[in-house]
């Protein structure tokens, strides 16, 4: 028996025919469905202190549930003490169960835990139905430890979609309940 993620029931069930109706398709393959999050924390202390990256690596995993990519330098750059191949930050991709599983502690558990938070930016997608969302630090994730912490990390989070307009997105993202500002302003 396969494990399915409850907001992967929740896209099948209820998502998917309200998409459908909304936007009038006449194909079920045409209906938009998450591809894809991708998380990437930069590490410009790395620059001075090598052990930084391998923190945030560590960090990283815990947070996503799998091991994350070092990225490194592609080039050199003398004003920024920065030499070719020098690791600089990480990177991890998410897709099927792990995706849906950190969407839900995403919307559900992090989001809330953010200082000052008053929903998410509705005018951060790119045109083609991904949205693009920035964290301050990354201990708003109750996986890592407030006393384990040596350096407060932003990190961006990139959640690909199918969806061939940003409205389409937002409406995909809207059924995960994604707390955008205009819903909870109550403008739309």
């Amino acid at each position: 028996m396969t494990y399915n993620p409850r907001l992967r029931d929740v896209y099948d069930n209820e998502i998917r025919g309200s998409l459908q109706k909304e936007f009038d398709y006449s194909n079920v393959m045409e209906i938009p469905k998450l591809d894809k999050i991708v998380l990437n924390m930069g590490v410009g202390a790395a620059v001075n202190d090598s052990k930084k990256v391998k923190k945030a690596v560590m960090e990283m995993a815990k947070i996503a549930g799998q091991a994350p990519v070092t990225t490194r330098a592609k080039k050199s750059i003398a004003g920024f003490k920065v030499r070719e191949e020098m690791p600089l930050g990480c990177k991890v991709t998410l897709r099927g169960a792990k995706m849906y599983e950190f969407l839900d502690r995403l919307i559900q558990v992090a989001l809330p835990r953010v200082r000052d938070f008053r929903g998410v930016n509705d005018n951060s997608f790119d045109g083609l139905g991904n949205y693009a969302l920035g964290l301050k630090e990354q201990l708003v994730f109750t996986e890592i430890n407030y006393d384990d912490v040596d350096d407060i990390r932003g990190m961006d989070v990139i959640i690909c979609t199918t969806a061939k307009t940003d409205k389409e997105a937002h409406a995909l993202l809207s059924g995960f309940q994604m707390p955008f500002a205009s819903n909870t302003a109550g403008d739309r």
